[in-house]
């Protein structure tokens, strides 16, 4: 069985940082395109970044350069390093994993449940 488990969210100044993390059960993040998605209220989940088995790494332009996605593959996590927040940082942030044959359609991967950011400005 395949458990995803995001935690780090919290409340933050505008501003701010934060480093969200992600461990996981069941599947490995370094076989998968492993990744940070959010989905703000009344929109559609978006990709924030991810990471291929090999190391490369998207970044959804809206936050190139205030976040970095990383992953520890001895531990089986991956982490997003978020500075610079803003109040349209504002989401649930969700972990994923898809095979890299259904890297297109992550919808077909694991997800986790989810951990809320909440930027005040």
């Amino acid at each position: 069985q395949v458990e995803l488990a995001e935690s780090g969210g919290d409340l933050v100044q505008a501003g701010g940082s934060l480093t969200l993390s992600c461990a996981a059960a069941g599947i490995t993040f370094s076989d998968n395109v492993s990744g940070w998605y959010r989905q703000a209220p009344g929109n559609q989940r978006d990709m924030v970044a991810r990471i291929t088995p090999g190391g490369s790494i998207d970044y959804a332009p809206s936050v190139k350069d205030r976040y970095t996605i990383s992953r520890d593959d001895d531990k089986n996590i991956i982490f997003l390093q978020m500075n610079s927040l803003n109040p349209d940082d504002t989401a649930v942030y969700y972990c994923n994993a898809v095979p890299p044959r259904l890297s297109h359609s992550p919808d077909l991967g694991s997800w986790g449940q989810g951990t809320q950011v909440t930027v005040s400005s």
